[in-house]
């Protein structure tokens, strides 16, 4: 088998799992389980790059510094975003470690700090639509507002919470960084949570910009600028579906970029779940990648193996 690299995008229930309380020790336990696929990507010799959701840390967080306002000084989102890549970095690095010394593997395993450049004229700046953070009543909202500056609009009937953007990412600007670690050998965990979101001024610095980026879109683009060759996205799902949750539902084994392109287009892929990582998937492809697989966390040595998982294909 020829070496390749891939980009392992572990889903938000990689980390925490839905019901569950989210503390450190289920965290670290969902963590190792979710790393299977990873170690048999690394048994077989190939170079990978793992990224991960951090959507539930960062509510978690953003309810901390909530909670301490008026004890410490309250940390912007684009800082929350980077303490949370080297938290939850440290903590996969560990795991995986821990697995490859068990496995009887010998890899050194690294966590990059990763920026992100996006455009600060996205679409997204001027009309912010991600949730983040806790709920707030609907009298609280006006003085929110005027008080923090922030945007608040109603999440469901559940209540109303601050909106950030979620610009599309440009940019990975440790890629040559994370690509000597690949050479040298290294397994590298990046762009965690989609990265930490900034910008360039006329200067050519780089500022921080309080948004957070899509995990998936993110390690699309890490993907194409690093030459990865393939794209695995684990989520919760066993095969990516249209039809979905009807009693036409359809599970898929392969797919097209244009048949992809097709689907999500007639609305099969909703925003909230499937379409952004079909969205990854399409821009990976495009962009110079040869394959992407999309799979259950649970059930992804199989589908490497090629015995579950949806396959696209340019």
């Amino acid at each position: 088998m020829s070496e390749k690299t891939y980009v392992v995008a572990l889903g938000g229930n990689a980390i925490t799992r839905e019901f569950e309380e989210g503390n450190i020790h289920e965290q670290f336990e969902n963590t190792r389980r979710s790393l299977a696929g990873v170690v048999h990507l690394i048994s077989l010799g190939h170079r990978v790059i793992i990224t991960h959701g951090n959507g539930p840390q960062v509510g978690n967080a953003l309810i901390r510094v909530e909670e301490t306002r008026g004890l410490v000084p309250p940390l912007p989102l684009g800082v929350i975003v980077a303490d949370l890549e080297g938290g939850m970095g440290y903590m996969i690095e560990q795991c995986l470690q821990n697995k490859l010394n068990d496995a009887g593997l010998q890899r050194e395993v690294t966590t990059v700090l990763t920026q992100v450049v996006v455009d600060p004229d996205d679409p997204s700046i001027r009309e912010p639509s991600k949730f983040v953070g806790p709920f707030y009543k609907k009298e609280e909202v006006a003085e929110l507002e005027k008080s923090r500056g922030w945007l608040m609009k109603e999440d469901k009937g559940r209540g109303y919470r601050r909106v950030v953007p979620s610009p599309a990412p440009r940019e990975i600007v440790e890629k040559n960084v994370i690509k000597v670690l690949l050479e040298a050998g290294g397994i590298v965990v990046a762009a965690g949570g989609g990265g930490i979101p900034v910008y360039r001024d006329e200067r050519g610095w780089l500022e921080g910009v309080d948004a957070v980026i899509d995990k998936d879109l993110a390690s699309a683009l890490l993907g194409n600028q690093v030459g990865a060759d393939v794209l695995m996205i684990l989520t919760g799902v066993d095969k990516v579906a249209v039809n979905f949750g009807t009693p036409e539902q359809k599970e898929l084994d392969r797919l097209s970029v244009s048949e992809a392109r097709r689907y999500l287009d007639a609305g099969e892929f909703p925003k909230g779940s499937m379409g952004p990582k079909i969205e990854a998937a399409i821009q990976f492809l495009n962009g110079g990648g040869r394959e992407v697989i999309i799979s259950s966390i649970e059930n992804a040595v199989q589908a490497l193996e090629g015995k579950t998982g949806t396959r696209i294909h340019p």
